[in-house]
């Protein structure tokens, strides 16, 4: 008698329950059916199979942006101006100065009127031990 040829995934199937008896016991035990079991096990198997696709082709893509990206960088530093970097670095410099400048301003005027209110408040405060008369 000729045996039937059964359909790939049936046969990979077949040799998962082999290496994980664990799933026939759900089976046997009546939690699932072998049906919900081979369902549940394509959908995975489909995911699995697409995880692997995407990484070895994001594995390649990497490596090409990451090429890319070097070339890009070195091009640009070949194509610099040593001077005209200079002149930037030292424009911004000047600017970092000028904002601490102002904040420093705002910072020495706000310490400076504190102080004076904390003095004010003092001076306004009444003697604790004077007593009056009832």
């Amino acid at each position: 008698m000729a045996q039937k040829q059964l359909h790939p995934t049936v046969e990979r199937f077949k040799s998962y329950v082999k290496k994980n008896p664990s799933v026939l016991k759900e089976v046997r035990s009546g939690k699932k059916s072998m049906q919900q079991l081979y369902e549940e096990w394509y959908l995975l198997e489909d995911d699995e199979q697409d995880v692997r696709d995407q990484k070895s082709d994001s594995s390649e893509t990497t490596t090409e942006n990451k090429q890319d990206w070097i070339n890009q960088v070195m091009g640009t530093v070949k194509n610099m101006d040593v001077n005209q970097v200079q002149g930037y670095i030292t424009n911004m410099s000047q600017a970092l100065g000028a904002i601490q400048g102002v904040l420093s301003q705002f910072q020495g005027g706000a310490t400076s009127s504190k102080s004076s209110t904390k003095s004010n408040s003092i001076a306004q405060k009444p003697n604790p031990f004077a007593f009056k008369k009832d």
